[in-house]
């Protein structure tokens, strides 16, 4: 798991193999660890997440906390639909956040298991959950579990900071983010966190 020591270890090592990572250090310093905890509220805040800017995600997850209190799987359940719509889920997210509540509310699936798991295990038990595609499911491993080799290949961000920090032509596809990162392996969630640093300092992600 990641931590602040690792991370800055992380960092030192990318930024001494990578000139234009060195100079995303430079020029903004080390990118915040962005740790989440654990648990049901963090994965609803990332299907609120899900194509949507990350305020309007926290805004709507925050009315939604105001509305119950605690955010967890009873509570989520106990609230109709068109409350739900109300504090700012879609239709779509709504049946999303209905099937997380009710898959733990059953026991098909706890979130206190997967920090046992490997990553490929982890990932493919929450995309067995309606709702949680790759995007999802890699960045619960990259700042819920802190795992330090995860690439979120699909994230547009993360597309558009690496376009910006190499100097391509036009964004790089999934697969082309895939083979960019091969050479900053074990360390690819941090310069994923270098990557998206590069990006909200330069005033996007509002």
């Amino acid at each position: 798991m990641l931590t602040e020591e690792l991370l800055s270890q992380a960092v030192a090592e990318l930024a001494a193999r990578d000139d234009d990572l060195a100079r995303v250090v430079t020029r903004h310093g080390a990118p915040p660890l962005w740790a989440r905890e654990p648990g049901f509220p963090t994965l609803i805040l990332l299907i609120l997440e899900q194509q949507v800017s990350l305020a309007s995600a926290r805004a709507a997850f925050t009315r939604l906390q105001d509305r119950l209190g605690t955010v967890n799987p009873t509570g989520l359940l106990a609230l109709t639909d068109d409350e739900l719509r109300a504090v700012g889920f879609s239709r779509q997210k709504t049946g999303y956040a209905r099937h997380l509540a009710q898959a733990m509310v059953d026991g098909r699936f706890d979130p206190d298991l997967l920090p046992a798991q490997d990553d490929d295990t982890v990932r493919a038990e929450l995309i067995k959950l309606k709702g949680i595609g790759p995007w999802t499911a890699d960045i619960y491993l990259l700042m819920v579990l802190r795992r330090p080799d995860v690439w979120p290949a699909g994230d547009l961000a993360l597309a558009t900071a690496a376009q910006q920090v190499k100097g391509l032509a036009t964004r790089p596809t999934p697969q082309e983010l895939v083979e960019l990162a091969e050479g900053w392996r074990p360390w690819r969630a941090v310069a994923a966190r270098l990557l998206w640093h590069h990006y909200l300092s330069n005033g996007r992600g509002a």
